[in-house]
């Protein structure tokens, strides 16, 4: 596996994850559980648009592979 294959597999897991956070959000009504998962969905919305500035710049660097 590519340095930029794995790159765009972790921004996937990331998505998921931030999909998963949003349907626990959506599901509970503990205020301070929803506090926890706000917080937390905001540090992975962060490390998910760091690593897309990553797939952006390897596909410009390695357009071969590109997907």
């Amino acid at each position: 596996m590519t340095v930029g294959s794995e790159v765009k597999t972790c921004y996937a897991t990331l998505k998921s994850i931030e999909a998963g956070l949003d349907l626990l959000h959506a599901s509970t009504t503990e205020q301070d559980l929803k506090t926890t998962i706000e917080e937390v969905s905001q540090l992975i919305k962060d490390a998910r648009h760091d690593i897309h500035q990553q797939v952006i710049h390897i596909d410009k660097q390695e357009p071969q592979y590109k997907s």
